[in-house]
């Protein structure tokens, strides 16, 4: 093995892998049954699959154009329109990006520079704060609000100064699983009106809603609309997240300044897989079928759990369940974590770290996006803690 012998200054001297990996590869290491990493462990559409292979049959297997193929583009228009009821640009206001983390980075780096501030909201994704270092920016980290993870619109209002660059939301909201309300929205617009601020809003679960509350989208309010740059995930609406495959939409001025980026980060993402998902997107129904599908998935799940000491939060949206231990130990949640792979066989994610201080609150998230046998084994196992 050879070293490098000269002196290395880090972008990212405290950032280690991410706990999804690491959690992940203990599941491996101790064959435990995984809920940590979210991702599902059930098929992809066999008729997705079958149009992939169609297409790359047919020979599209090139580079697709930059901003990403025009008929998917055109597709994604179509969709926000009937669901948002805002018109996009598919040439100037759309861009396929290699999935929703590409999108969320090279944002970021187009608009981050030294110096600039930008608001997150705890328990944060673990991608935005690391993208906005390593671009020179500082975070300003606003913690939600417990039991129901809310925002605390008085805090933002005092966080935000003639720095802020950047204010990045998420929902529904991947770890809680909450929503945002229109007021959330509302106060939002109020706050940024006026201002250069650009608004990062990552919607990869906009699909994932349940107990017949909707999903709020920046789109619907014109005062966010126009300084909003929108993240979706065709990985995560269908089931496919190892294809990586997502979207960003937004102001032509901004998606002009983003595609700078892009086409030096991926240039384009693949090719087949565009083509078969401007297809697959056409029957509207292999979208919006998701909330039932997935809510009956937690519903099962959650069900399952009323034997067991572990007290289920409220999740109205994504396929994330967050679980309280604070009734079976007074662990630090990644110490728990460890000891439910080693000494019961599952894997879960202590939501510590998804706090930049690493806060504890005897919290764990599981990923329901699994089979009914797949939860059965995992019921089983958290009930015997």
């Amino acid at each position: 093995m050879t070293h490098f012998k000269g002196q290395i200054f880090s972008k990212l001297p405290h950032a280690g892998t991410s706990i999804f990996a690491v959690m992940s590869k203990m599941a491996a290491d101790h064959q435990a049954v995984n809920l940590s990493q979210g991702f599902p462990d059930f098929p992809v559409s066999t008729q997705l699959i079958d149009l992939v292979h169609h297409y790359m049959k047919m020979g599209f297997n090139q580079y697709a154009p930059m901003p990403g193929v025009d008929r998917l583009r055109q597709a994604i228009a179509f969709k926000m329109k009937s669901a948002y009821g805002v018109d996009y640009s598919p040439e100037l206001e759309i861009t396929i990006t290699a999935g929703a983390t590409q999108a969320l980075y090279t944002a970021i780096s187009a608009f981050v520079k030294e110096s600039d501030e930008v608001i997150i909201f705890e328990p944060a994704y673990d991608s935005y704060a690391p993208a906005v270092k390593a671009n020179g920016g500082l975070v300003k980290y606003v913690k939600l609000l417990s039991p129901d993870f809310e925002i605390d619109w008085a805090a933002v209002k005092m966080m935000v100064s003639n720095r802020t660059k950047m204010i990045i939301i998420n929902s529904p909201h991947n770890p809680t699983g909450s929503l945002l309300k229109e007021s959330d929205l509302q106060q939002l617009e109020a706050l940024t009106r006026n201002s250069d601020i650009i608004v990062m809003s990552d919607e990869v679960y906009e699909h994932i809603v349940f107990d017949g509350y909707s999903h709020h989208s920046v789109c619907r309010l014109p005062g966010l609309v126009e300084r909003s740059l929108v993240v979706g995930s065709f990985g995560k609406t269908f089931h496919a997240t190892g294809w990586k495959t997502g979207f960003i939409v937004g102001p032509e001025e901004l998606i002009a300044e983003f595609r700078k980026h892009h086409q030096f980060v991926v240039f384009a993402s693949n090719t087949p897989v565009q083509y078969a998902l401007a297809d697959f997107l056409e029957k509207s129904e292999n979208y919006n079928s998701l909330s039932e599908f997935y809510q009956q998935k937690r519903d099962f799940f959650v069900e399952g759990l009323t034997a067991s000491r572990f007290h289920p939060i409220p999740c109205h949206g994504t396929y994330f369940q967050l679980l309280d231990y604070s009734a079976i130990s007074d662990e630090t949640e990644m110490i728990f974590a460890e000891r439910l792979v080693k000494e019961h066989g599952i894997a879960v994610i202590p939501v510590s770290a998804f706090y930049h201080n690493q806060e504890n609150q005897h919290l764990i998230r599981v990923c329901f996006a699994k089979t009914e046998e797949t939860l059965s084994k995992a019921i089983e196992l958290l009930c015997k803690v």
